[in-house]
């Protein structure tokens, strides 16, 4: 029983690569069953086995991708916790460069994949990973600082929100502007007046 469900999570886990590699070199709508079939080395009737459309294996693929993407912090996020749990009140921040910067790495990494699961965010979930996140690391923040119950749902979803919002115009910009510059963005928006800023171009600051 654990071959054969090793085999079928192996076969989808080929597809959902088959399905990034197209996504690389077209649109999603021009994307066939044929190619991710002939890309992950099955045949049409394995992916029928799997999913009934394209658009479900996208939905798949979000999720694999956001695991992925997950992965990359399981290796520091207890240390984050302990910090989190034992660091004074007056050091404790919602979101800090340490856990953003790999995001908006991945994020670029597969900038093709998120743009077209954000076009489809109605039938997509692609808060995944942003509430596994606060789930981890925000809502800890949240408890230290003695938030309401009632008040973290709002909260949280209040900086989902931005977050995502920044994600998708950076992808519109398919990510030219450089990733410290897109943290940095995000640090002066939560800490207002806590970061210098540069002046603007051709004028010099006040000292």
């Amino acid at each position: 029983m654990k071959k054969a469900e090793s085999r079928y999570f192996s076969t989808a886990a080929r597809m959902d690569e088959a399905l990034i590699e197209c996504l690389a070199k077209k649109d999603f709508a021009y994307i066939t069953v044929k190619e991710i079939c002939e890309k992950a080395g099955v045949n049409r009737s394995t992916f029928y086995l799997h999913y009934e459309t394209v658009a479900d294996l996208l939905r798949e693929c979000v999720e694999y991708t956001n695991n992925k993407c997950f992965e990359r912090y399981s290796s520091q996020l207890a240390d984050v916790q302990r910090r989190l749990k034992s660091g004074r009140l007056e050091d404790l921040i919602f979101i800090s460069p340490e856990y953003l910067r790999p995001y908006f790495e991945f994020v670029k990494e597969n900038r093709r994949l998120f743009k077209v699961a954000l076009s489809r965010s109605a039938s997509l979930d692609t808060e995944g990973t942003f509430r596994r996140l606060f789930a981890s690391v925000f809502s800890p923040v949240l408890d230290r600082f003695r938030f309401a119950e009632r008040d973290k749902p709002y909260t949280i979803l209040f900086y989902i929100g931005g977050l995502i919002a920044i994600v998708k115009e950076w992808i519109d910009r398919d990510c030219a502007d450089p990733i410290e510059g897109i943290v940095d963005v995000c640090m002066r928006l939560i800490l207002p007046g806590g970061m210098k800023q540069e002046p603007p171009h051709g004028e010099i600051a006040e000292k």
